[in-house]
């Protein structure tokens, strides 16, 4: 087809949902599975935002969220109704702490509360979503570029290659980053753009590290895998390996910042320092540092530090004449910054446009 199809006019949809993260994704199968015509964009190649795993066998290593916790329910019953296996996170052994003045062992695991984990990695809950829906709502590689009030009424979203029409949109993605690529136009209040500017973007300030070993060697050693450190550069430490120890791993945060030229040498010089030479040779470091991201985090994501702004009030009524909904894990009232605050926000973001008029022939 010649014509362009990204500016048929005939591109409308009851609700356009920003972002395929776990988040996003939730939103739109409520929305498809309560009849609502929707699309998902998403700017990535993937779908799974801050939920990214790498293959390595006989499971996967978690380069984004990893955990969920007691009574954090949304989560565990998605996983369960996805068939996606999880397992407890490894707890047993004793804990390092490391200064200026070295290394020392403190008896028991101080630092990991009872956790579980996804046997497949945690990325396996956003594509197991993302297959369930029809073909086509979720659109890849279609960055949103501006979301503006249409004077006949409902929502224009524009991406690079296409404009689209909706009666309202559910934001994904964090609101920091949606302000730094999404032109809203004049519509949102100052004190909601100050707002969603200064809210903090969860993981975007941070590298995470996993070094993967042949074997556990530091629980035959009495040790959990859990550190923390004040000399660094991985200032919090755990034990990642899948269950029953295998693959075997273990992974720590870094400042985003600290990344650079002999980066690599000073975590696995660190590692041995803390858990013996067999720590000095890992047979793969993987280093996701999510400030580079540039679908999660903007530009001043460094600079956002005050986390009291997750789940502000603000986020929990939507914007634009009713139109605009938040759902990022940022935006949850509880559990923010967890998959669980992620699956809450979504829940609450999708509740206005479900209960939409149904005798509104623009909202069918």
């Amino acid at each position: 087809m010649d014509q362009d199809h990204g500016h048929d006019s005939h591109d409308s949809h009851d609700v356009v949902v920003v972002g395929a993260g776990i988040a996003g994704l939730a939103a739109t199968a409520a929305l498809v599975a309560a009849g609502r015509d929707t699309v998902c964009l998403e700017a990535r190649e993937r779908v799974g935002g801050r939920l990214l795993s790498t293959a390595a066998p006989p499971g996967a290593l978690d380069l984004g969220a990893t955990w969920f916790w007691d009574g954090e329910r949304r989560v565990a019953d998605l996983a369960a109704r996805l068939g996606v296996a999880t397992f407890e996170q490894h707890l047993e052994g004793d804990t390092l702490v490391q200064d200026t003045t070295g290394v020392r062992r403190l008896q028991g695991n101080l630092i990991d509360a009872p956790a579980r984990r996804f046997a497949p990695g945690a990325d396996t809950l956003a594509r197991a979503l993302a297959a369930e829906l029809p073909t086509d709502v979720v659109r890849l590689n279609s960055p949103v570029g501006a979301i503006h009030p249409r004077v006949t009424g409902g929502l224009e979203i524009r991406t690079p290659s296409s404009l689209l029409h909706a009666e309202q949109a559910v934001v994904a993605v964090p609101p920091a980053l949606a302000l730094a690529c999404i032109d809203f136009g004049p519509e949102l209040s100052p004190e909601l753009v100050r707002l969603a500017r200064t809210t903090p973007v969860w993981m975007g300030a941070v590298a995470k590290v996993v070094a993967r070993y042949p074997a556990a060697f530091w629980r035959a050693a009495g040790l959990a895998g859990a550190a923390v450190s004040r000399t660094g550069p991985l200032q919090e430490l755990h034990d990642m390996s899948g269950p029953g120890g295998r693959p075997a791993a273990l992974f720590g945060f870094a400042a985003a910042r600290a990344v650079g030229p002999g980066f690599e040498q000073a975590v696995t010089a660190q590692l041995a320092q803390l858990f013996g030479p067999a720590a000095a040779e890992p047979e793969t470091l993987h280093i996701q540092d999510w400030s580079g991201e540039r679908w999660t985090a903007p530009p001043a994501v460094h600079h956002l530090a005050d986390h009291s702004l997750f789940g502000h009030a603000l986020y929990q009524r939507p914007a634009l004449d009713g139109r605009l909904h938040w759902a990022s894990t940022e935006t949850a009232a509880q559990y923010s910054g967890h998959i669980e605050g992620a699956l809450a926000a979504a829940e609450r973001a999708v509740t206005a446009p479900l209960t939409t008029d149904e005798a509104n022939p623009c909202s069918r």
